[in-house]
């Protein structure tokens, strides 16, 4: 694309927007790779403690310059433009950034699948889930303040808060004092499979590292169980079913 140009300070005005864009991607493939780095060489409990650490404080200073230059004032770590939307359009954005994020794990997922093939692709995609399961859990006890062993009222609670919240309809049923069960009722990704006269994708293998892993990062005491998930058969009110219990 910069073809004739000798060094990014010659760009001329829209191939230097282009090269913004592309430093923003650089930004977080570099944050993700310290992440994992710091996992491989110091464990997973102590990385997600640092990525909390090292992600305020860098966020802090990012967004103090980028408002400084743009012209937006931070209000308690939230950039102003963002508090001064009107709410249905607030809620049209989180919803639309949640999407996002599974737009960016679907191409991911078939970037792999049409060059290495279906096995590779379900392969990474398990393997991801075992990275991200506990790093969601982690930052969702932490925005609710769930302590260390919060049971399954705190599971609970962070289930409503995941992603997926925002993107599919879910529901807990047939809770007792030692267990509950989740429900997707309505998952976007099947659901789009399903309009186009698809068979389910078949999440079960990914679904029990995403479950477990997210059900024990919250409260390691937490047993997870699979009550259903495709190539499963299961009832038209529910794509998945788990049952969480603490023994």
């Amino acid at each position: 694309m910069f073809e004739k140009v000798e060094k990014a300070s010659d760009l001329n005005h829209e191939e230097t927007a282009t090269y913004i864009v592309d430093l923003f991607n650089k930004i977080i493939i570099h944050h993700a790779l310290w992440f994992s780095e710091v996992k491989h060489q110091m464990g997973m409990e102590k990385a997600l403690e640092l990525l909390q650490n090292a992600t305020k404080k860098s966020y802090g200073i990012q967004m103090k310059h980028l408002g400084s230059l743009l012209g937006f004032d931070m209000v308690d770590g939230v950039p102003a433009p963002l508090l001064e939307m009107a709410p249905e359009k607030l809620k049209e954005l989180k919803s639309r950034v949640a999407k996002n994020w599974l737009v960016n794990d679907g191409v991911w997922f078939q970037a792999i699948e049409f060059s290495e093939g279906m096995n590779d692709a379900k392969r990474c995609n398990d393997s991801c889930w075992a990275q991200f399961s506990p790093f969601e859990a982690s930052s969702i006890k932490k925005l609710l303040g769930l302590g260390t062993n919060p049971g399954l009222d705190g599971l609970k609670r962070a289930l409503g808060f995941r992603v997926y919240e925002a993107i599919n309809e879910q529901s807990v049923v047939e809770e007792t004092e030692s267990s509950f069960i989740f429900q997707m009722n309505q998952c976007r990704v099947q659901n789009a499979r399903k309009r186009k006269g698809l068979d389910d994708y078949p999440c079960k293998s990914g679904g029990l590292v995403e479950y477990s892993y997210f059900a024990r990062a919250i409260d390691s005491r937490i047993k997870t169980e699979c009550l259903g998930c495709p190539p499963d058969e299961h009832p038209p009110e529910w794509f998945c079913a788990w049952k969480f219990s603490l023994e």
